[in-house]
C-alpha cells in the first residue's frame, strides 16, 4: 500500500460508514500514528470518533475504553 503525502482528511464516523468534514486522502490511527487512506479505511470508533489502522487496534482500544 503505497501512501500519498497528501493532506489528512477530518470524518465525523458513524456506524456504517462516515462522512467527510474537510477533504483529505488519509486519516491516522488514534493509536499507532499510522497513515490510513481513505480508501482503505475500515475500523473506527464513532463514540470516540477515532480511526484505527487494523481490527487489531480496534479491538484493543474498545477493551482499554
Amino acid at each position: 500500500m503505497l501512501m500519498s503525502q497528501g493532506k489528512p482528511a477530518k470524518l465525523h464516523y458513524m456506524a456504517n460508514g462516515f462522512r467527510v468534514l474537510v477533504p483529505g486522502d488519509h486519516v491516522v490511527c488514534a493509536k499507532s500514528g499510522e497513515r490510513i487512506a481513505l480508501e482503505d479505511l475500515r475500523y473506527w470508533s464513532v463514540a470516540r470518533q477515532e480511526a484505527y489502522a487494523t481490527p487489531q487496534i480496534a479491538t484493543e482500544a474498545e477493551r482499554s475504553a
